[in-house]
């Protein structure tokens, strides 16, 4: 069989083994620099990465070779707070007060939406974040299930999070769903979580909080988001979110805070004493005026943070760089202090933070038998050189021109500016552009 028969076999197939050499890689362990050589994927997982000397590649029968002509290849980014179908909002409400944009504008939108708009809409989401160098994202929005169907049909990495709020939802659907959805896919789990505390009544968290300890599960919210929030929050308790749901015994097995941005000094202590990840969400909070959160105090407790680009009607656009630029020197105007963040930490906000926040242990390095998520940085590009330092120019000066590929599982789903899905883009955009068309 010829080398482009046996591709065509495993594409179809979904599996293939893949040679990347004359690489930079950059494996993202600890204390291991940027080195040149290549990297072996076999079955969806890393066999090898290293200078190639050790490699024995003639033992292989390789489906694809791939000269990485200098390259640099990365763990890919991980999205850690997004609502995928929310795509259909962009550039729709912009401009306006947070309750008018909310109330007025998206939440009539969303009445609107069917099952099969949110599973559309989750995949046009999907196609930016592969442009991005997005391997996997944490979502929450109307229906999970929707976009555990999305993920499984293009082949994306995709966690779930439960969104149970007053006007929707019981503890004891959450824990269905938690079950049925982390059955579903290899692609697709789902961790315990509500919407937040101020769309929830005290008592159904109090029993939201003895199921995720019955089941021995972290729990994930959006909290301290604006002042607002906190303030109403010491109204009804006495207390601010962190302290209320800490004291009910919400985050006992851990779990993560989406946004983050009003915290007390004791709201932080909690998170680093419960092994809580704050999940930083910089765009958003700037366009809807929520504030900058201080995420070098949280860094200095030890606190694993994470990078989001939240929904696309409050960002509007799903893009990692935008997000680790404005990460970096949010901190050092609010800090007053050029050297309050370094872009480095940044970058591992994006990717190992990320993944450690998501509970995706076996995506966050490069290194032998993890998943093959993995993003090629095309390095022949004006803004990344000179190569000063190339961490630093991925932070402060990168963007998505410089994602040559992107690949999920071992499955090169991006390449040169052209999906690898099941699906036309194309098609995707026109069935997108119908269903706002249709709302209106």
């Amino acid at each position: 069989m010829t080398h482009a028969a046996r591709a065509g076999v495993a594409e179809m197939r979904g599996i293939m083994n893949i040679r990347f050499y004359n690489c930079r890689i950059f494996t993202m362990e600890d204390g291991k620099d940027i080195f040149t050589g290549e990297l072996h994927v076999k079955d969806g997982r890393i066999a090898y990465a290293g200078s190639g000397d050790e490699a024995m590649t003639g033992r292989t029968v390789w489906d694809r070779e791939i000269d990485g002509q200098n390259n640099l290849l990365m763990p890919g980014f991980k999205n850690a707070h997004t609502h995928s179908a929310m795509t259909f909002l962009r550039s729709y409400a912009d401009d306006l007060p947070l309750q008018e944009w909310l109330y007025d504008k998206v939440f009539p939108m969303e009445a609107k939406l069917t099952k099969e708009d949110q599973v559309l809409l989750a995949k046009l989401g999907m196609l930016e974040y592969l442009t991005s160098g997005i391997t996997a994202n944490f979502d929450m929005y109307l229906d999970n299930a929707c976009h555990a169907v999305a993920s499984k049909e293009i082949g994306f990495r995709t966690v779930l999070c439960g969104s149970m709020n007053d006007f929707g939802g019981t503890v004891e659907e959450t824990e269905e769903e938690f079950y049925r959805l982390n059955e579903m896919s290899p692609l697709v789990s789902c961790k315990v979580g509500f919407h937040a505390e101020y769309t929830t009544k005290g008592e159904t968290l109090k029993e939201l909080a003895k199921m995720a300890n019955r089941i021995k599960q972290p729990v994930y919210t959006h909290i301290s988001e604006t002042k607002k929030e906190v303030d109403e929050c010491y109204e009804r308790y006495n207390v601010s979110p962190f302290e209320f749901l800490d004291s009910i015994g919400m985050f006992e097995y851990g779990g993560g805070g989406f946004h983050g941005v009003w915290m007390s000094e004791k709201d932080k202590e909690i998170c680093q004493k419960k092994k809580v990840s704050i999940i930083s969400n910089p765009s958003s909070n700037l366009k809807l005026a929520s504030g900058i959160a201080d995420l070098c105090s949280l860094l200095e407790r030890g606190v694993n943070i994470a990078l989001g680009t939240d929904g696309s009607a409050s960002n509007n656009a799903l893009d990692m760089f935008r997000e680790m630029y404005l990460a970096s020197v949010l901190p050092k105007v609010l800090k007053q202090d050029a050297a309050a963040m370094d872009a480095d930490a940044v970058l591992r906000m994006a990717t190992a933070g990320g993944a450690k926040a998501m509970g995706l242990d076996d995506c966050d390095t490069l290194s032998e038998g993890k998943c093959a998520d993995l993003i090629m940085i095309d390095m022949h590009r004006p803004n990344m050189q000179p190569e000063n330092n190339i961490t630093k120019n991925l932070v402060y000066s990168g963007s998505k021109e410089n994602v040559k590929l992107t690949m999920i599982d071992g499955k090169i789903l991006y390449e040169d500016s052209t999906f690898h899905v099941p699906e036309d883009a194309e098609d995707i955009y026109k069935q997108a552009n119908r269903i706002i068309n249709r709302m209106r």
